[in-house]
């Protein structure tokens, strides 16, 4: 068994979708990463997404960068037991950095039921 699961996100609603909202060169970098974009993922105290992080591994170099992680603690749970609160939070996270280099984006998500999820994309520049 692979510790990281793949598919295409247009069909499995737990790949985290990488979507570069702005990339030019000497300009910050915008990257959106989402869980279930064409299917929405359940959140529920039950079965929720965790987590997201983002790595960026630059051309030419031997190792990838950490650009970020976002968490998503709210997941219906009250005082009053699971599902009994109105807030849950939305698995999308937005990350900005700096690169003057091309490379691979890299995306993992956790859900609590169904483990790792890895989805990717080229940065061009």
């Amino acid at each position: 068994m692979e510790l990281f699961q793949t598919a295409n996100w247009k069909k499995e609603k737990h790949v985290p979708v990488v979507e570069i909202l702005k990339a030019k060169k000497d300009e910050v970098v915008e990257v959106k990463v989402s869980v279930g974009k064409e299917i929405p993922h359940p959140n529920t105290t039950e079965h929720h997404i965790a987590w997201i992080e983002l790595v960026f591994h630059p051309e030419g170099e031997k190792f990838p960068y950490v650009v970020g992680r976002a968490e998503f603690a709210a997941h219906g749970a009250s005082v009053d037991g699971p599902n009994t609160s109105t807030v849950y939070t939305e698995p999308v996270a937005l990350f900005t950095f700096k690169t003057e280099k091309s490379g691979k984006l890299t995306a993992f998500s956790y859900c609590n039921i169904h483990g790792l999820w890895m989805g990717e994309a080229e940065l061009s520049l």
